[in-house]
């Protein structure tokens, strides 16, 4: 995961009760740079998204989706322990 602070500026659309005008619009953010690919892929896919964070080393990251659902992100030695679970 990279480091705090280290992002890429992504599209992004705004819902609009998130958004300071109440409605909905497209925004260049800054995305965290380590799931930046990731997002920008989500939104060409036409999947709306709220807010995401990659966890900085510190915890999971995850991507929260605009219908409510959540994409956990695990670093590559969680993501092991998850499936050596199974």
């Amino acid at each position: 995961m990279c480091a705090h602070g280290t992002s890429i500026p992504v599209q992004v659309k705004i819902p609009a009760d998130l958004a300071a005008e109440g409605r909905e619009k497209w925004k260049e953010a800054p995305i965290d740079a380590c799931i930046a690919p990731l997002v920008a892929a989500l939104q060409v896919a036409g999947i709306d998204m709220r807010g995401s964070c990659c966890g900085h080393g510190r915890g999971d990251g995850h991507i929260d989706l605009q219908d409510g659902r959540g994409l956990l992100i695990l670093s590559p030695e969680r993501n092991a322990e998850y499936f050596a679970r199974r």
